[in-house]
C-alpha cells in the first residue's frame, strides 16, 4: 500500500489546509506540461493526485489510515516500498 502522507510530505497529523497546500506545491513542480510530458512526472503526479484525492476527503481519510495501520502491523513477505 503507498504512503500518501510520505508522498505529499506531511505528517500524519497533517490538517485538511497542510495537505492542499502540499498538494498545490507538489502538483504543480510535477506537472506533466511543466515537463514535456516525461514518464516519470507523469507518474509522480498522478501519486500526488491519488494521495491528495484520499487524504482531503475525510472519510476516505479516516477509511485508508485505518487500513494502513492494520497493513503496516502485520509481517509482509514482501521487501521495498510502492512508491
Amino acid at each position: 500500500m503507498k504512503d500518501y502522507y510520505y508522498i505529499l510530505g506531511l505528517k500524519k497529523e497533517a490538517s485538511i489546509d497542510d495537505v492542499k497546500k502540499a498538494y498545490r506545491k507538489l502538483s504543480f513542480k510535477f506537472h506533466p506540461d511543466k515537463n514535456d510530458s516525461d514518464e516519470f512526472f507523469l507518474g509522480r503526479f498522478k501519486e500526488i493526485q491519488e494521495a491528495y484525492e484520499t487524504l482531503s476527503n475525510r472519510s476516505k481519510r479516516i477509511e485508508y489510515d485505518n487500513i494502513f495501520k492494520y497493513n503496516n502491523e502485520q509481517p509482509s513477505s514482501s521487501s521495498g516500498f510502492y512508491f
